[in-house]
């Protein structure tokens, strides 16, 4: 189902006015505590929406989890969701991952519409139709593949984020510019992030989930090309989980954009990737993301994280590199020594 992306610039109007035109039997809401105090207010005042029934769940990644699901499971039951019931989700990206698997798992799914107030949630999360939840210290290991009805993206709720939850959205646009072309890549690589010219990066952010769409499109549940979305995410999630382990947690898109200068560096070594477009965003990073602290003592950990990467095949570690920007090259495997190497590079550059 081909996902309807509204670019709003009126919220209240817009939610709506879906609203006004979508049969349903009951309207509910999912929210975070954050989403609850900071941007519920904008929507609040919508005839439907004060109707609706509303559940607020705990903020932060550790509660994308089971526990979290199931009380959301129990909230719509005990409400009297039914098959043609809708699911709102207002939240970032770990609340439209849940509340988006919630619905597709409620009385065997259920419709639902992702409201994103992220930069992360709204080009990575919100849209693609994938939702899940974190499992046995997995990231995003339990889910399905289940499109909202509508996403509707409205910069104002990205204004009132702080510079390094700017920066994780910022991450996925800069591999959705790497998977489109080097003028995209060069685009990015521009923008001054410390100073954002909000409207600009409005047309850069739907530019960029326009790139993510068009591969959505052509291949909904990844047997293919969608697999170049996940270009930096094995060697970013690997990241992301030893952080928690460590009790360092990033933020996801910090983990991606380390995860992006290692794949970059192995599509320099296996594909001959142009080394000074390699150095330029790996220095881009260095100077916006910092490093994440590890050393060869975690060599094996991240190792034994990427052998549990869903997107691996036949025992093999799986990789997107790319020969250039826009060129890409997906269901790429290396050897664990490569690997290590790659995390020799990384050291040796960020530390």
């Amino acid at each position: 189902m081909k996902q309807q992306i509204i670019r709003s610039s009126q919220i209240e109007k817009d939610l709506a006015q879906i609203l006004a035109q979508l049969k349903y039997d009951g309207l509910f809401l999912l929210t975070d505590e954050n989403t609850q105090k900071f941007c519920f207010p904008q929507i609040e005042k919508i005839t439907e929406i004060q109707s609706a029934k509303k559940y607020c769940i705990a903020s932060g990644d550790s509660h994308k989890n089971v526990r979290t699901l199931a009380a959301v499971w129990s909230f719509l039951s005990e409400n009297g969701a039914n098959r043609k019931s809708l699911l709102i989700n207002l939240g970032g990206g770990m609340l439209t991952d849940l509340g988006g698997f919630a619905a597709a798992t409620f009385k065997r799914g259920i419709r639902f519409i992702n409201i994103p107030t992220t930069l992360l949630g709204a080009v990575d999360a919100a849209v693609g139709g994938k939702t899940g939840i974190n499992f046995n210290g997995l990231k995003n290991e339990t889910g399905a593949f289940a499109p909202a009805i509508a996403v509707l993206i409205n910069a104002r709720f990205f204004q009132t984020l702080d510079a390094p939850n700017l920066l994780s959205g910022y991450a996925e646009m800069l591999k959705h510019a790497l998977l489109d072309s080097q003028q995209a890549l060069t685009e990015l690589l521009l923008f001054d992030l410390e100073n954002p010219d909000y409207p600009k990066l409005n047309d850069l952010l739907f530019e960029s989930v326009q790139v993510k769409q068009r591969i959505v499109e052509e291949d909904p549940t990844e047997q293919g090309i969608r697999k170049a979305l996940n270009l930096g995410h094995t060697f970013g999630h690997a990241f992301e989980s030893l952080s928690y382990e460590l009790n360092r947690p990033v933020l996801h898109g910090y983990a991606v954009a380390w995860g992006i200068v290692c794949e970059l560096y192995l599509s320099f070594v296996k594909w001959g990737f142009d080394r000074e477009i390699l150095m330029k965003i790996a220095h881009f990073i260095r100077e916006n993301y910092e490093s994440f602290p590890f050393g060869c003592k975690h060599y094996a950990r991240l190792y034994e994280r990427m052998q549990h990467d869903k997107k691996n095949e036949s025992g093999s570690i799986n990789f997107t590199l790319l020969k250039a920007p826009g060129e890409i090259e997906i269901n790429q495997t290396a050897s664990r020594k490569e690997i290590e190497e790659t995390l020799d590079f990384y050291c040796d550059f960020f530390h």
